[in-house]
Order: structure tokens, then sequence, then C-alpha cells
């Protein structure tokens, strides 16, 4: 398969995913979060190669190194079957930063999905794993993502065995694969070439389950 666009990412984990949420997450089955309480349960953390914290009123990510990518999660909880949406206020310079949602990740591992936007239109499914290079499940670009910039609303079905990947409520595409069935989730961001080119904001995170 041809990409489109090649990420070789350098992946991070480390605490950026390691929150552990108050007593109103633990209580939570499904993470609702407007990111106003820096206690919520998202993992946060700044080093030398990216940073995610509770700043400029949503959880502000940055990538400092290219080719690399960093995410947070509001808990190891194992989801299945959800849809995820989330806004975001692009503040890159590079328009080949690409950002989105962690879909079945599988434990504190490298084995998830990560399916995102860039500001060039372009989009993609993605699936790591914890041996073996990234597979692209599906690449390709869309008017509804550069249309949509100034106020993006993402959204994403991780299902058992599907995905589907919206802007501002329109379907953009979808894929089939059923490598991970179920999982956490969360947020990312990653560099592209340009150093230091990658900034976005998340704010009003909402999660429900698929079919309510």
């Amino acid at each position: 398969m041809k990409h489109l666009r090649v990420f070789i990412f350098v992946l991070v984990l480390a605490s950026l995913a390691c929150g552990t949420g108050d007593l109103t997450s633990l209580l939570n089955p499904l993470p609702n979060d407007d990111f106003s309480s820096s206690s919520s349960g998202w993992g946060t953390g700044t080093d030398n190669f990216s940073s995610v914290e509770y700043n400029n009123g949503g959880l502000t990510m940055q990538v400092f190194e290219p080719f690399y990518v960093t995410w947070s999660t509001p808990d190891t909880t194992v989801y299945e079957n959800v849809h995820m949406e989330v806004d975001i206020q692009n503040q890159s310079s590079d328009d080949k930063a690409l950002f989105g949602f962690i879909c079945n990740e599988q434990g504190t591992t490298n084995a998830f999905y990560y399916v995102g936007v860039s500001p060039d239109g372009y989009y993609a499914f993605i699936k790591s794993s914890v041996v073996g290079d990234d597979v692209y499940l599906k690449e390709d670009f869309s008017d509804l993502v550069t249309d949509n910039l100034s106020s993006l609303r993402l959204g994403l079905d991780c299902a058992n065995g599907s995905m589907t990947l919206y802007v501002n409520g329109q379907v953009v595409d979808s894929v089939s694969d059923s490598s991970y069935t179920s999982g956490s989730v969360g947020l990312f961001l990653a560099t592209n070439e340009e150093p230091n080119g990658a900034a976005v904001i998340f704010d009003n995170f909402v999660m429900t389950k698929l079919g309510e």
C-alpha cells in the first residue's frame, strides 16, 4: 500500500497516559470532560519532547520533536462499542500535524488504533502494535476537515470490528478491522517533519455507548 503520508513516530506513553482520576470520574463509567478541573483524571506532564497540561480552558498538547506522538487517557478502563466526540482548537504551525483519538488501547502498551486529521485535510486510520511497523488501514484527504478548521468537532465510532470518523457530525470515512475489539481510549497529537510544529487544545470530550 502506498501511503499518502508516512509518519515514523516515536510513540511515548510515560506518565501522560497514567492519570488516576478523582472520585467522580471513578464513579462515572463513561468519561465526559470540559477540562475545567485539573483533577478530572487525564494524564499530564511536560518534558523535552512534548507537553500535555490542563491549560487555556482545555487539555493542551504540544509536541517539540519531529515524528513524535504523545497522548493522554482519562483512565485505564476497558471500553467497547463507544462513540467519542471532542472540540479541537488547532494552533499548529505545521499543516501536517496529526491529532485525534486513541481507540481500543490494549492496556498501557503500543497496541491500539489511532485515528486523526491534519490541518491540510489529511485523515488516517492507523493500527499500532507492540511488534512491527504501524499499519495504515485507510488514509486520504477530505474537504470536510479543511472546511471546518475554525470550529472542528471530531467524532469517532470505536466499535467491535469497525471505526467511523466524523467532522462536525458528518461522516468522513469508515474502516473495518477486528484486531482490537475493546480497550481504553484517549486523545493524541503528533508532529510530522517540523519540530515544535504541533499544538492543539482539546475541549468538551464526550463518550457514549453506540446505539444510545
